[in-house]
């Protein structure tokens, strides 16, 4: 029985995916950011980022819904980000599901959702960053074919830390 309805997002989608956002980072990277940047994550704020970026024509955003209507989880792509990118690269940005919603598929099914909705815009290769430290990440990725392509940034955006970041990448064009 299919329990997730995985769409494309739209404006007023903003504020569920805000939460989804906040929460899932405040559990996921907990231990590996500070706790008080953590428990300080806004949904408003990212409300505001989700807003914009659901009407970016650049960025494709998939949000998965539960029966009740919930967004559960979500993923944003779009071109690759990285300075080092060929045209044909695109670039997972983000992929987040709420924390009580883990290890039932959602995860896979937006991310099996988002690799066929890159091949149709015949990209060759996607990417991704993800926390080094963050091995239940890296397992998920690895178990879709992703491997490690050497590139390494430590993203020090943030006021007061820096977070190491490992790139993956995936071939989606036979060679």
């Amino acid at each position: 029985m299919q329990t997730t309805v995985i769409r494309k997002a739209t404006v007023d989608d903003a504020y569920g995916i805000a939460s989804v956002h906040v929460r899932s980072w405040q559990v996921a990277y907990r231990g590996h950011m500070p706790d008080d940047f953590l428990d300080g994550l806004d949904v408003e704020k990212r409300m505001n980022m989700w807003r914009a970026l659901t009407q970016d024509s650049d960025k494709i955003i998939f949000i998965a819904e539960d029966i009740e209507g919930e967004i559960v989880g979500f993923s944003a792509l779009g071109p690759s980000r990285d300075p080092d990118a060929k045209p044909d690269t695109a670039e997972v940005s983000a992929i987040y599901i709420h924390p009580e919603k883990w290890g039932k598929g959602i995860g896979r099914t937006l991310l099996s959702t988002s690799l066929g909705e890159v091949r149709k815009r015949e990209f060759d290769q996607l990417t991704l960053w993800v926390l080094e430290a963050n091995q239940r990440a890296r397992s998920f990725y690895d178990s879709f074919g992703f491997t490690q392509d050497g590139a390494i940034k430590d993203d020090d955006q943030w006021k007061d830390f820096a977070v190491r970041e490992v790139r993956y990448r995936l071939n989606l064009r036979p060679p």
